[in-house]
C-alpha cells in the first residue's frame, strides 16, 4: 500500500473510469448492501470461509462505504468516532461488559 491515503486511490481509480457518474448516495447505499450480502455468503455454508474471498468482498463493501461517506461530505473517522461515543453511553462498560443485552435491559 502506498502512502497515499486510499480515499485519494479511490477518487482516482471512479475519476478514471468515469464512474462517479453512477455514485448517487441511494446508488452506493444499495451497493454496501449488496456486496454485504456476498460477504455473507461467503459463510452461507461454512463458518470456517475463505480468507481471500472474505477479503474481496469486504474490500468490496468497504470501498462503498467509504464511496458514499464521500459523495456526502462525511468523514469516515469522524462519524465513527461520534458514533462510538453515542453507544458507549448507551452501553457504559460497567453494565454492557461481557454481554449481549440490548441496551434499553441492562
Amino acid at each position: 500500500m502506498t502512502s497515499e491515503p486510499v480515499l485519494e486511490t479511490l477518487r482516482a481509480f471512479m475519476a478514471e473510469r468515469d464512474w462517479q457518474q453512477f455514485h448517487s448516495p441511494e446508488n452506493l447505499a444499495k451497493s454496501i448492501n449488496i456486496e454485504a450480502g456476498e460477504l455473507l455468503e461467503c459463510y452461507q455454508w461454512d463458518s470456517d470461509a475463505d480468507r481471500d474471498e472474505v477479503a474481496g468482498e469486504l474490500a468490496d463493501v468497504l470501498t462503498y462505504a467509504l464511496l458514499l461517506a464521500d459523495r456526502l461530505d462525511l468523514d469516515p473517522e469522524q462519524i465513527i468516532r461520534a458514533k462510538l461515543e453515542r453507544t458507549g453511553r448507551k452501553y457504559p462498560v460497567e453494565k454492557a461488559k461481557g454481554r449481549s443485552t440490548k441496551y434499553d435491559r441492562l
